[in-house]
This record gives C-alpha cells, sequence and structure tokens, in this order.
C-alpha cells in the first residue's frame, strides 16, 4: 500500500508524514527531494511552477511509488498532489494507493510557512497553491484537520484508515 500525505505548503505533509512512516514501520518518500535544482530554484525565488514544470517531477514520484511497490514495500510518501489531474497521475488507477489531505485555514498555513527558515519554498508562493487546490472530497481522501499536533494527527490518520474499507 501507499498512502500519499497531501496539501498545500505548511499543511506539514513531511512532518506527518514522516511521523506516520515510522509509527507504521513503512518506508517514507519525501516529494520535494524529488523536485530538480531548477525547479528549487524558482520556487526559491517565489516563481509558481507551471503545469509543464511540474509533470516531470510528478513522474519522478510516481516512480518511486511504483519502484516501492514493485518491491513489495509499503510507502508513505508526502507531495502537495494539489489537483486531481495530478493524483490521478499519482495513483494512476491502483487500489493501493491513498489519499491523506491535510486540510487547514490560509493563515495557520502562512504562520507555519514564515517560521521555516531551511526551505526552499517561498512563503509568498502559499496563495498561488491555494488558487490551483483542488481539495479532495471524502470519497477521494482522508481529511484531516491540521490543528492537532503531528503525533496526534498520526494517530488519527491511522484511526481513520483501521474505518474505511476500500479506496
Amino acid at each position: 500500500m501507499t498512502l500519499i500525505v497531501m496539501g498545500p505548503a505548511g499543511s506539514g505533509k513531511s512532518t506527518v508524514g514522516g511521523a506516520l512512516a515510522r509509527r507504521l514501520g513503512w518506508y517514507f518518500v519525501d516529494a520535494d527531494d524529488l523536485h530538480t535544482a531548477d525547479a528549487r530554484a524558482r520556487m526559491a525565488a517565489g516563481l509558481a511552477l507551471t503545469d509543464a514544470e511540474r509533470l516531470p517531477w510528478l513522474q519522478a514520484v510516481r516512480r518511486a511509488i511504483v519502484a516501492h511497490r514493485e518491491r513489495g514495500r509499503p510507502l508513505v510518501c508526502a507531495c502537495s498532489a494539489l489537483t486531481r489531474d495530478y493524483r490521478r497521475l499519482l495513483a494512476d488507477h491502483e487500489q493501493a494507493v491513498r489519499f491523506v489531505y491535510l486540510d487547514g485555514p490560509e493563515q495557520l498555513l502562512a504562520a507555519r510557512l514564515a517560521r521555516r527558515s531551511e526551505h526552499f519554498f517561498a512563503p509568498r508562493l502559499l496563495h498561488s497553491q491555494l488558487e490551483l487546490l483542488e481539495p479532495p472530497t471524502p470519497d477521494e481522501a482522508l481529511i484531516v484537520d491540521i490543528h492537532a499536533p503531528p503525533l496526534e494527527l498520526v494517530d488519527q490518520i491511522i484511526e481513520l484508515l483501521a474505518m474505511k474499507k476500500g479506496p
């Protein structure tokens, strides 16, 4: 199985996804690590990526998912997966790929981004991500409110996964 922990910048994808992977004893991939140097530089300069610029990155994330599946390794992947098309590309109709959407208000996301200093994502890009975001519905993803601390979110996700059957 692959769980894709998704949401806009500042939602806690890497933190929650990493903690979830450790708790489950699964492998973890942070999609941020799969961006090209050029894409990182563009975002650091405050320039939003176009769909054409995102496509190679999304394809790299998909390859990572497939590589883990082919090795029989369960995976948690942190990836923004902002649009339905992006999510379709990442899942490619696999029932074993499920999404967990970390949902929160713009003010909280912005406050978190303002506190980050070691990340390439320019905080001023948040608004462009929120404009692009197509929030998943409950039948597309587990939806978790990000106001709780990360380890509580991990507990909630595990509980929701145990209750929900199907994709």
